[in-house]
């Protein structure tokens, strides 16, 4: 099998090799041609939707020219497995019957035993090219089919877990797979939950069933505002009865209103419970031992606060409504998790839920060896501490937006100003600028209000959305005074030492990031910090280390693309500008409105030779930021320490096309 489609774009030539085409149009050709075929497209329509607006003379020119490119990996002759056909009027691509996975997937589907189902399952990793970035108008002609592709997913997770043979084997580890990647995608994707409770029922797991039944119940709620599907429910409420629970089948299709328990502390607070252990009773110890370490690295993080192991293991071994443990231990938040181990292998699955709505906020699986268990759960209880403290943080945030004006406090209007302060434009820093010198009018004492006032100063600067930065970076500094005694707390401390490095305080920034670390060594944020305040004094080798550790401890972070950035800095510094580039233009396809990305294009782009995307880089940000200039951007204390790579970069950027002043 050459060609893959499902869960993004693979092909590999007759030789074995990684196949890339010239261009995203090429790609996104060949990708059209495998879904349709051996009936192919008419010339005229591929004209339409690959190239609109072009007139008919250069539309078809450009698809000549796509499909030259596709043909140089796949030359005609007698003997090819892959080929383009066509004529004047109509194009197709002719392969093998095994060559596409797509091809094999309805093949197996229509064959319809249940081994073919499972072999089809396993060729399902995801939609129809996921992560492939698709144009505006092309979204219209891929989207049909990725829709139809993710309902036949639906369809056949639904058929292989009412055909189970046994657990245990072969088609169940098929069937859960799919179901996993399926809500991976798609978390409302009620035949995957429903799988999922089969699978577990079958084992004997029924607490393990009715949790991703609550799961699914909360999903649905967040999502899409509705209730279970009648199917879901009458598969729950067979499962209560199994599992001796008092709790009804009516009480299942409607979650009941019971009143929000009041905070007992001025900060959010967590319960780890008892994670299932789905595998056998020697293994006991093994998920005990998961969440006494979860638990341990959650109780470092000075941000919440974490209810001691003992009183949440009083509910082991018995299945509790995270509303219920909610209201009995006065928290506001729950991590629950599972822990299989079969074979040489462990996997782990995590989740934060809201104990009030009953909404899962985060979820993660692990998986690795059992070689060495102890190192492996450190590891778990590492990333999963920095997981749930962005989406704690994240909660806290939704629950200040719900807040009347009339009822805000200090900690409050901290939370609010949180999802301004990434650095992504000038209208949210100032939005955050503004919350928290609210803040602070209400509580002048309130150390991290004023850190992080220092940061959006900082930020003003760093991004030249001000006419001062200089004034900037002394307000900074200002406020990071101002802030007094933030010794244990490693968010205000991060806010501060990365204020300070921006604003060229290298030595001071890394004191004030080394304590973070001491007191949350979890903490993504940094750990980021940790990587550019090396950069910026000139020791690129060893910030890779550090953006792997922030990217590791919290993938989906608000800063991720910052992180990402960093990283491809340190590439550049070190000679690798291709690898550099490519994480550029991945940023700047995900989030276009970040206008430092462009920046960096620029530069790279041009110290690797590539002109013509380094002054497509420089329009992209002189558009969005008119008043940019090489001289006002050099003059940023970030280069204070490494002055040779600040030339190399300026002499980058004129080539780019960039005003000098």
């Amino acid at each position: 099998m050459h060609i893959r489609l499902l869960g993004g774009l693979e092909v590999t030539s007759a030789e074995g090799q990684s196949v890339r085409f010239a261009t995203r149009k090429s790609t996104l050709l060949f990708a059209a041609l495998v879904l349709a075929g051996r009936r192919g497209h008419a010339r005229e329509r591929l004209c339409e939707g690959f190239w609109p607006g072009r007139g008919d003379a250069q539309s078809r020119n450009s698809l000549r020219q796509a499909l030259a490119d596709i043909r140089r990996w796949f030359p005609a002759a007698g003997n090819a497995a892959i080929s383009i056909d066509g004529d004047q009027e109509a194009v197709a691509l002719t392969a093998g019957p095994d060559e596409a996975d797509i091809w094999l997937f309805e093949r197996k589907l229509a064959e319809g035993g249940t081994a073919e189902l499972a072999f089809a399952a396993d060729l399902y990793r995801g939609d129809v090219l996921a992560g492939e970035a698709i144009p505006d108008g092309l979204d219209e002609w891929f989207g049909p089919y990725q829709a139809k592709y993710r309902q036949k997913a639906q369809q056949l997770v639904e058929r292989l877990s009412l055909a189970l043979p046994e657990s245990g084997s072969g088609i169940e580890a098929a069937c859960e797979g799919l179901a996993e990647r399926l809500l991976a995608s798609d978390p409302t994707a009620e035949p995957a939950h429903r799988a999922l409770m089969r699978i577990h029922a079958a084992r004997g797991h029924e607490n393990a069933a009715l949790r991703q039944f609550e799961s699914c119940r909360a999903l649905l709620k967040k999502h899409l505002g509705v209730e279970p599907e009648a199917q879901t429910l009458s598969l729950a409420a067979s499962l209560q009865t199994r599992s001796g629970n008092r709790q009804t089948a009516s009480t299942l299709g409607t979650a009941q209103p019971i009143a929000a328990s009041a905070r007992p502390h001025d900060q959010p607070s967590v319960a780890v419970m008892p994670f299932d252990n789905l595998g056998g009773a020697d293994d006991e110890y093994f998920a005990d031992g998961v969440v006494e370490e979860i638990t341990a690295a959650l109780s470092r993080i000075r941000n919440f606060f974490v209810i001691a192991r003992q009183s949440a293991f009083t509910y082991k071994g018995r299945f509790a409504d995270v509303r219920e443990v909610g209201l009995e231990l006065g928290v506001n938040y729950v991590v629950e998790g599972t822990v299989r181990r079969g074979g040489d292998r462990l996997r782990i699955s995590v989740q934060l839920v809201d104990a009030d709505t009953r909404t899962q906020l985060w979820s993660e699986r692990y998986e690795g060896a059992t070689e060495d268990v102890f190192e492996f759960q450190d590891r778990i209880a590492a990333q999963v501490a920095g997981a749930i403290h962005p989406a704690i943080r994240g909660a806290e945030i939704e629950l200040a937006k719900r807040k009347p004006p009339t009822n805000l406090r200090a900690y409050d209007l901290v939370m609010r100003a949180f999802p301004n302060l990434w650095g992504r434009r000038k209208d949210t820093n100032d939005r955050a600028t503004e919350l928290l010198t609210k803040a602070i009018a209400i509580d002048p004492a309130y150390g991290r209000a004023h850190a992080l006032l220092a940061w959006c100063h900082a930020s003003n600067a760093a991004y030249l959305w001000a006419e001062q930065p200089e004034r900037e970076l002394e307000k900074a500094l200002a406020a990071v005074e101002a802030a007094g005694s933030i010794g244990d707390d490693p968010t205000a401390l991060t806010a501060a030492g990365s204020a300070m490095s921006m604003a060229g305080e290298q030595e001071r920034a890394a004191t004030f990031i080394e304590k973070a670390l001491a007191l949350d060594p979890n903490n993504a944020w940094a750990w980021a910090r940790r990587g550019w305040i090396a950069i910026y004094r000139g020791e690129a080798v060893r910030a890779s280390e550090w953006f792997h550790r922030a990217m590791t401890l919290s993938p989906m972070d608000p800063l991720a693309f910052n992180m990402k950035l960093g990283m491809a800095t340190a590439m550049a510094k070190a000679g690798s500008l291709s690898e550099a580039v490519a994480i550029a233009r991945e940023v700047i396809a995900a989030h276009p409105d970040i206008i430092m990305s462009y920046r960096y294009l620029a530069a790279w782009s041009a110290m690797s030779g590539d002109l013509e995307t380094a002054r497509w880089a420089a329009q992209k940000l002189l558009a969005a930021q008119p008043g940019f200039t090489i001289e006002r951007y050099r003059a940023l204390p970030i280069f204070r320490n490494t002055p040779e790579w600040a030339d190399q970069v300026v002499e980058a950027l004129i080539r780019a096309g960039l005003p000098k002043r």
